[in-house]
């Protein structure tokens, strides 16, 4: 194998910092006209960079077996039969070490872009989370909060003390509870609004504490509360376990 094609394969081995002595000052020299191979290293410095941020974080059980299983996947160097083999056959064997190290990144590279995607994926899932929970404080607070705000009280048919905070200007209503029951599995809490008789949905109680409820509640005469299956109902399906009617 010509000194030139040799260096083509160390392009791993520079970004990693394994070179030493006079392999790496060709190396080096060699980086500064052959545009290939600083292309290459620019890759595999940008992948060990990805390997060093993830380095502290334990990858998705799915993941890691994922990469195992790739790993298993590279072929192995086959085992030398002879004492000594001839230099054509040491140059083939040399490149074929090289494009299986270089399949190895690969797969190492995609399964660790994979996990920053995940990374990203549940952060921005946080950030989100966090915003809809800033928001519907704020929405609470204002409703809670407004000159108009009028509160009725009442009990569900399990004992759970419940309430409905309405404001006119705000055209909106919170509804608090306080010792309802988990819900049994499949289930779920649904609020409605009463139309004089016509039920609309005004959203889902997971547990206990203040929600502000979904839709408009300026032609309500009354809000109820039902048990309905996981996900809820377009109407109610079970008796009412609380009827609270709205003030005038």
């Amino acid at each position: 194998m010509k000194h030139g094609e040799h260096l083509h394969t160390l392009t791993g081995a520079y970004a990693l910092d394994a070179l030493t002595g006079e392999e790496l000052q060709a190396f080096t020299a060699h980086l500064g006209h052959c545009a290939a191979c600083a292309r290459e290293v620019g890759e595999f410095e940008a992948t060990v960079a990805q390997l060093a941020a993830a380095a502290g974080l334990s990858a998705p059980a799915p993941m890691r077996q994922a990469v195992l299983h790739r790993i298993e996947t590279v072929p192995q160097l086959p085992p030398h039969t002879r004492p000594a083999a001839p230099a054509r056959l040491t140059a083939l064997l040399r490149r074929r070490a090289g494009a299986f190290a270089a399949a190895a990144c690969v797969a190492a590279a995609a399964a660790f872009g994979g996990l920053a995607a995940y990374q990203y994926q549940q952060a921005e899932q946080a950030r989100t989370q966090a915003r809809q929970a800033t928001r519907q404080a704020q929405e609470l607070t204002a409703v809670l909060a407004a000159p108009d705000a009028r509160t009725v009280h009442g009990r569900t048919t399990t004992g759970a003390s419940t309430s409905v905070t309405t404001s006119a200007l705000r055209d909106q209503a919170v509804f608090v509870s306080s010792g309802l029951p988990a819900p049994p599995a499949g289930k779920t809490y649904q609020l409605w609004f009463d139309d004089q008789g016509t039920k609309r949905s005004a959203g889902l109680v997971h547990s206990d504490g203040a929600v502000v409820m979904q839709g408009r509640p300026d032609s309500a005469r009354a809000v109820g509360l039902t048990l309905e299956p996981a996900g809820g109902s377009p109407e109610p399906t079970t008796s009412p376990l609380l009827r609270l009617p709205l003030p005038a």
